[in-house]
């Protein structure tokens, strides 16, 4: 059996045997066939089964549930989506307020469904902090963007700003400049979100197939070495793993992003850090860390990873001595009491990023193709949003959820805007990473010169406006 309990400690901490459900050996013929048991092809056969009981679904798992990025992710439920102020830009003001609404409400959606099938998965609703706590540049792009916010219509309700005292109250960090709250966040325990709702579905009725990698698809067919199926509808929900099945992955290319978790820290010091709400940080940087505290009472700290030639998979996540010091070194400039902590679990996963940078969700009605996905590692909350939308979409169902900007015509993945060919892609992204490495370099060094700072971050701004 493949080693499914060590690709994260969310999969290690489970208390169930991690056997396979039987893999797909006989031809079937159904209504929908699902690729992929993570979240975004759980969650569309979960409220699809709610709509209408009678469909015939089938989930086809290369793996099992909870091997992609599902079941290794930091555990942050967004009520958020990559580049929502993009999309939302030219809407109306009511409009955009509503679409704001719909985002910000799924993490109650996801509770409720938590709360109705009897899923725990250590959900907590605590809200997330963006820090300004390592050089004082941070604090001036924190409260630029919070006005950037509220010119949007979002008010304190959404975003609002924590002076340093205020910041105190919910975490304590070596150097505080203050800092954005919003409540629209939720952690929890990830694997055991992905393995409760396949349990869920399959209890409904969903035929779940695990070790069964589709080998070819296309509009009515899908195929493993074993078995053919058959369906009106076919949804590839498998994210950072487009690139294994053509031609999705011109459109979506695998990126990485690592994490690091210490062991259960004592009570007395998480007295002195906080976070006893369940509440995710970040500080803002251009290296997108992003940590909580676990139930378990670890530290989980992630950050930015990298993004191989060719758009190539990374299936060795035994992170490097440096991979996991770069992470110490980030935790340990915010809680300098953790910077000798014992590390006793270092992952990562692949994670599906769309050309500009831009959330989609799709309907195919011509050929039978459903798709969401490009959530650029916002997927735990955007998959919820993304199950529910092709759920209505599918069913023809005129919806709220199907009339929003992320929602794109009637016109089959080509409507996607490819990626530049290689070597374009690599040479392009090393470097804006190296640009963003730099200024994070300059600017949390105290002695650095006022002008070698300026730079430092306008070049790495203009490198970033490349990105999108």
């Amino acid at each position: 059996m493949p080693a499914w309990r060590t690709i994260s400690l969310w999969m290690d901490q489970l208390d169930e045997p991690l056997t396979a459900r039987p893999a797909l050996e006989q031809d079937l013929d159904v209504d929908v066939a699902i690729i992929g048991a993570g979240y975004t092809g759980l969650w569309t056969a979960y409220y699809l089964k709610k709509l209408a009981p009678g469909l015939d679904i089938a989930i086809v798992e290369a793996q099992t549930a909870g091997f992609g990025a599902s079941g290794r992710n930091g555990g942050w439920l967004m009520g958020n989506l990559l580049g929502e102020d993009r999309l939302l830009a030219g809407l109306s003001p009511e409009q955009r307020r509503a679409s704001y609404d719909l985002l910000h409400s799924i993490p109650d959606e996801v509770e409720i469904v938590l709360e109705r099938e009897g899923i725990d998965c250590d959900y907590r609703k605590g809200g997330v902090l963006y820090c300004a706590a390592r050089y004082p540049e941070q604090e001036t792009s924190l409260r630029a963007y919070l006005k950037k916010l509220h010119a949007q219509g979002l008010t304190d309700d959404d975003y609002r700003w924590l002076s340093r005292e205020q910041l105190a109250q919910q975490i304590r960090v070596a150097k505080p400049y203050g800092a954005i709250y919003a409540p629209h966040v939720a952690t929890l325990q990830p694997a055991k979100l992905v393995r409760g709702l396949a349990r869920t579905v399959q209890g409904m009725g969903v035929k779940v197939y695990e070790n069964s990698p589709v080998t070819h698809w296309q509009a009515g067919s899908l195929r493993t070495e074993k078995a053919s199926v058959r369906s009106r509808w076919i949804v590839p929900a498998i994210e950072g793993y487009s690139v294994t099945l053509a031609p999705l992955g011109r459109y979506q290319l695998p990126v990485q992003s690592l994490i690091v978790a210490t062991e259960p820290l004592s009570a007395a010091t998480w007295n002195e850090i906080g976070l006893d709400r369940g509440q995710a940080f970040s500080e803002f940087s251009r290296q997108v860390t992003y940590g909580q505290r676990s139930a378990d009472n670890r530290l989980i700290f992630g950050a930015r990873g990298g993004y191989q030639f060719a758009g190539r998979l990374r299936h060795d996540f035994d992170l490097t001595r440096d991979e996991v010091e770069l992470r110490r070194y980030l935790f340990g400039e915010l809680f300098p009491q953790l910077k000798n902590t014992t590390i006793t679990h270092a992952w990562g996963g692949n994670l599906g990023m769309s050309r500009h940078f831009r959330p989609h969700m799709l309907c195919d009605r011509a050929n039978g193709i459903a798709l969401s996905g490009g959530y650029g590692g916002e997927g735990v909350g955007a998959s919820n949003l993304g199950g529910r939308t092709l759920a209505d979409l599918i069913l023809e169902r005129d919806t709220e959820l199907v009339r929003q900007p992320w929602v794109l015509p009637d016109g089959g993945i080509h409507a996607l805007r490819a990626w530049e060919p290689e070597p374009c892609r690599w040479l392009g992204y090393n470097a804006i990473i190296k640009s963003f490495v730099h200024e994070d370099q300059t600017l949390a060094n105290p002695a650095t010169a006022p002008w070698r700072r300026r730079l430092a971050s306008r070049v790495a701004g203009f490198m970033e406006g490349f990105m999108h």
